[in-house]
């Protein structure tokens, strides 16, 4: 008999959530910053959404379609973006960004150097470590959020907890 298996990301040890809640507390003050100066709404949106997509968490897709679509995302940028794909009307300034945070998060946040080099090259120090940030705040969402359903996955013998296209995540045993 085969069954699913939850395959999706998520905090399977407390200290590598408690990590990472410490590294982004530590960072208080830059995160203001980084919200109203350094990434625009629709940009940040775009940023969530791509990680969000890689890492498959029900929570933080359905929070951020909505985000998106208020900051100004268009309902055919949303449809690439949910695809995994970067749209085709990306923002030139902005696409080297999207790339970037697909690539950080196939790679469960251990980007090549020479790919963080070419970030820091694109974009400067500042908003490249701004833009570091966005992901990493989006992919603890993202990993708490499946770990919620991985919990019900398992309280529920199998039976709750796997999203609509879990087969993308799941692989059968």
């Amino acid at each position: 008999m085969s069954k699913l298996k939850f395959t999706r990301r998520y905090y399977n040890r407390p200290s590598d959530l408690l990590r990472d809640i410490r590294q982004i507390m530590g960072k208080r003050k830059f995160i203001r910053k980084v919200m109203r100066e350094i990434i625009s709404h629709d940009f940040r949106e775009r940023l969530m959404m791509v990680v969000t997509e890689v890492n498959g968490c029900r929570y933080c897709r359905s929070y951020h379609l909505k985000e998106s679509l208020k900051s100004g995302v268009s309902e055919a940028e949303l449809a690439d973006l949910l695809k995994g794909h970067i749209p085709k009307d990306t923002p030139p300034e902005e696409y080297v960004a999207l790339a970037y945070a697909q690539n950080w998060a196939e790679n469960n946040a251990n980007p090549d150097p020479e790919t963080w080099a070419h970030l820091v090259e694109t974009y400067g120090n500042e908003k490249a470590e701004a833009i570091q940030l966005v992901l990493q705040m989006i992919r603890m969402g993202n990993l708490s959020g499946n770990l919620l359903d991985y919990l019900i996955f398992k309280l529920s013998f199998g039976r709750h907890g796997l999203v609509e296209n879990e087969a993308r995540f799941s692989i059968m045993e």
